[in-house]
């Protein structure tokens, strides 16, 4: 598609890919209607090794987050309560020796899922919900938390980098749709209604090799074109994810917006979206067997009024 990226565009997009009202005034969930149970029983057919990845990454202080973006910060992990103390005997009074700790993160720091109330198009979210609706609160809309049943049905990876031939693509390189549907034919694979399609750049695997995240977390990156809203919206999928931290290409594609397929994506499509995938072992196995599809499974933490949550999502094959 040939488009010039900006506000023009934004608005556009906005207005024909709108899903506003399309399963009712009161839908909080957006795209993941897509997923039928029919959809669900299909994917079970697709474990044939019972081979579990798990596609999140560690909650801890060696994560991507490095304050580019939002004062976002690696999850805090500290103890209540240790051996030490135990064996000290400063546990002695209650009866019982044990651990136990705490956990102080991001909801969207590290392996997660956007909540639909995320983003906003000027003063409304998806459904045309008032912005001010979400405030010091929480979300009272579009929550996280009603989609804790929703994370379920056929998972297909899309590998960019092993179909382009390169271990990792590079920042501000763009995949277009002509290129998503070029490398699902590539692979044997349809796009279909309801699934979950993940990502592969290789953006992750190479801060890892390199042991520096660098501006993983809010600096420039590979991710999909502008034009993907609606290559989204024709396939009917449930969820875009990504081993990157915003899916989209960075440097954006116009510097009228910040981040300008999630302007239409989440507030005007509510399209669910995961960020942070960790992808390799995955991959390599889909390499191996040249099996591209299987049963995912990602559910949120049930987190009330919140815009994201971590995950560690699994792909079953």
């Amino acid at each position: 598609m040939d488009i010039k990226v900006g506000k023009a565009a934004i608005e556009e997009a906005s207005k024909k890919l709108s899903n506003w009202g399309r399963w009712g005034k009161d839908d909080h969930v957006g795209t993941l209607n897509h997923v039928e149970p029919g959809h669900i029983v299909a994917a079970r057919e697709l474990i044939k090794k019972g081979k579990s990845f798990a596609l999140g990454i560690p909650l801890d202080a060696d994560g991507p987050q490095r304050g580019l973006y939002g004062g976002r910060f690696n999850p805090i992990h500290q103890m209540l309560a240790t051996g030490t103390d135990a064996v000290a005997g400063n546990q002695d009074w209650n009866k019982i020796r044990y651990a136990d700790d705490t956990l102080n993160l991001c909801v969207q720091g590290a392996t997660h899922w956007d909540a639909l109330g995320h983003i906003f198009y000027e003063e409304q979210t998806y459904n045309g919900h008032d912005a001010r609706l979400i405030d010091s609160r929480g979300l009272s809309v579009l929550g996280i938390e009603h989609s804790r049943n929703k994370m379920v049905g056929r998972g297909v990876l899309l590998d960019i980098a092993r179909f382009r031939g390169v271990s990792s693509l590079k920042d501000g390189e763009g995949i277009s749709n002509d290129e998503l549907d070029a490398c699902a034919k590539a692979q044997g694979v349809e796009i279909g209604k309801g699934d979950f399609v993940i990502i592969r750049t290789g953006h992750m695997e190479r801060c890892l090799d390199e042991g520096d995240w660098g501006g993983y977390a809010g600096g420039d990156a590979p991710g999909v074109k502008f034009e993907n809203c609606y290559w989204c919206q024709e396939k009917e999928i449930a969820a875009i994810c990504s081993d990157t931290w915003g899916v989209e290409v960075r440097p954006n594609e116009t510097t009228e917006a910040n981040q300008p397929w999630h302007w239409v994506v989440i507030p005007a499509m509510g399209l669910c979206m995961g960020e942070i995938f960790f992808l390799k072992e995955l991959a390599e196995d889909c390499a191996n067997d040249g099996v591209y599809e299987f049963f995912f499974c990602g559910p949120p933490l049930i987190i009330t009024g919140g815009t994201g949550s971590p995950i560690n999502p699994q792909a079953i094959k």
